[in-house]
């Protein structure tokens, strides 16, 4: 985990916390929220920046199946692909990786 300096006292904040009302509360929670989708968006930019269209990519499934394919659009938050089965996926950028092994023959079509 990397850790950077705060401008805030953390024990000061626990303070102000444990004095907040719930309308308080809403508010922080809301503003705690926006910011780590913020963050989130930022590091899926910088992930998804590693690809381009036409990228030959795998990743692999929760059942240990490794898929892969080619990237066909990077979206806002994805990239979308064609598998080799001729499958679309959305899939997140952290997931993927540059895939080395060149489409088997049965899969590729002209």
């Amino acid at each position: 985990m990397t850790h950077h300096h705060t401008l805030l006292d953390r024990e000061a904040f626990l303070e102000a916390l444990r004095h907040m009302g719930e309308e308080d509360l809403r508010f922080l929670n809301r503003m705690v929220v926006e910011r780590l989708n913020l963050l989130a968006q930022a590091k899926s930019t910088v992930q998804l920046a590693q690809f381009a269209q036409g990228d030959r990519v795998c990743f692999t499934l929760d059942t240990g199946e490794v898929k892969r394919g080619v990237i066909v659009r990077l979206n806002k938050k994805t990239a979308s692909l064609l598998t080799d089965d001729r499958q679309n996926w959305k899939v997140s950028p952290g997931l993927l990786r540059k895939d080395t092994q060149p489409a088997e023959a049965s899969d590729r079509r002209a």
